[in-house]
């Protein structure tokens, strides 16, 4: 079938085994491989009587854009979530929300380590503008090591009108600049926060920036000005994620 996707690696293709086996229509395994980590996914795929194929691992270097491990699935097209959904699951969650915007990151490298660290940490979803983002392909699910299957990325059409949205629900937004006066470790980041990173090299655009309740920046002690923004997303989410963790040991 022509409209199916391809997802490769052994944690991306595991979790969505686990999670979305419903999408997976095939597995298909070099011959060469044999081993535990292989044989967890046949138990998987036979539990849902997905069907499983052997292919030569020559053939599957064709196949697959990127390292594959031996591990191939096709599956139904990816799910990203709209606007709608997004207000679903604020409705629904119990706890103090915490997001994750990516304002025009176009590397798929990059949102797929912003997706598994932002699942790592406990965020409510990853926010991204339709238009000047990485999509959600094979190299962001292999990047992602299966957190591209758990946690929802929700493409928007108009990001500010989104962001409007969510101050209006009272969530606050915490943007990252450079040239910020407040520190990261500074600012309190245990309440309903929005936090937004901007674009590799660019930041964020000038309307998001103008959105922002609070302007953030790393302190840099070294001699380079800014850290790579899958970097940068992760130091910054763990500090929301110790600062909650705190918060909760207070009460």
């Amino acid at each position: 079938m022509s409209d199916l996707e391809k997802v490769f690696g052994v944690h991306a293709v595991e979790a969505l085994l686990r999670h979305h086996p419903k999408r997976v229509k095939q597995l298909w395994l070099a011959e060469s491989r044999n081993d535990p980590r292989v044989k967890t996914l046949v138990e998987l795929a036979g539990q849902m009587r997905i069907a499983i194929g052997h292919k030569d691992r020559r053939e599957l270097d064709e196949w697959a854009e990127g390292v594959h491990q031996g591990v191939v699935a096709e599956v139904s097209p990816s799910q990203v979530w709209g606007e709608l959904m997004l207000e679903e699951l604020l409705e629904r969650h119990e706890g103090v929300p915490l997001l994750l915007v990516l304002d025009g990151v176009t590397d798929p490298h990059n949102l797929g380590a912003c997706l598994r660290t932002a699942d790592a940490a406990g965020a409510l979803a990853v926010i991204v503008p339709k238009d000047k983002s990485a999509t959600l392909n094979a190299t962001v699910r292999k990047v992602a090591c299966g957190a591209a299957e758990v946690i929802p990325l929700v493409a928007v059409t108009n990001l500010a009108r989104t962001l409007e949205k969510l101050k209006q629900r009272g969530l606050w937004l915490v943007g990252t600049a450079g040239e910020a006066e407040q520190e990261l470790y500074q600012q309190d980041l245990s309440g309903p926060i929005v936090l937004v990173m901007g674009a590799e090299g660019k930041g964020m655009r000038r309307l998001t920036r103008d959105l922002c309740d609070f302007l953030v920046r790393l302190p840099m002690a070294g001699s380079v000005s800014s850290l790579n923004v899958s970097v940068a997303t992760g130091i910054c989410l763990f500090e929301a994620l110790r600062q909650r963790k705190a918060a909760d040991g207070k009460s």
